[in-house]
Order: C-alpha cells, then structure tokens, then sequence
C-alpha cells in the first residue's frame, strides 16, 4: 500500500519562502513520476511541479520561483517555493504515479496525500 505523507506548509508573507516534502513508503517501482499539486477554494486542482528520474515540469505559474527535487534514495519529493504570491495560497497534495512519463494532469495520479496548507497573505 502506497503512502504519501506531506510536511512544511505554512503562512508567510508575500514574497516569502517555504519548503514542502513527501515522503513516500510502501512502493517498489523501479518507474514512476510524483509531483506537486494544489487547489484553492472554489478552483480545480491543477498540476504545479513533477519529477521523474532527473527530468522536471512546472506549471507556467511557478517556473523561476518554485523547484522541485528528490533525495538520493528517491522516496522524498521536495518543493521549494521563493517569492510566493498570494494566487499560491492553496492546498498542495502530493501525488505519485506509477508510470515514469511525466504528467501535469492530476486525473493520471493514482496515489495522493493528505495535502498541507499553504498561505501566503499580501
């Protein structure tokens, strides 16, 4: 049973920092993409960043400000954000697919977190 756990949301400022990390037990997938996702209040949930191996993709919204990263033994996913906005306030969820091909599109995740709240006010 694959399990994601989030950490490292927050509230910060306009123009602030914050770090997000996933760590992800119960899998054995020699292939897979994970990534970032976040949904505001009233707004469909959209893709922000995903890695697979050493590739990466960013929503148009976030390239230059957010990176995403893995350690070395690939079972945490990291997602750095610098100058945050006040748009970027969301709920980011952590999700995992089981297929190496990179994907912005949440519908092709089958494995989520609980999500952690991030809040940044202007």
């Amino acid at each position: 049973q694959v399990q994601l756990v989030e950490s490292g949301g927050g509230s910060v400022q306009a123009g602030g920092s914050l770090r997000l990390s996933c760590a992800a037990f119960g899998y054995a997938y020699s292939m897979y993409c994970m990534g970032w996702f976040r949904q505001a209040p009233g707004k469909e949930r959209e893709g922000v960043a995903i890695i697979a191996g050493a590739r990466s993709t960013y929503a148009d919204s976030v390239k230059g400000r957010f990176t995403i990263s893995q350690d070395g033994t690939k079972n945490t996913v990291y997602l750095t954000m610098n100058n945050l906005k006040p748009e970027d306030t969301a709920m980011y969820y952590c999700a995992l697919r089981v297929n190496g091909l990179r994907s912005l599109r949440p519908d092709s995740y089958g494995y989520w977190g609980q999500g952690t709240q991030v809040t940044v006010s202007s």
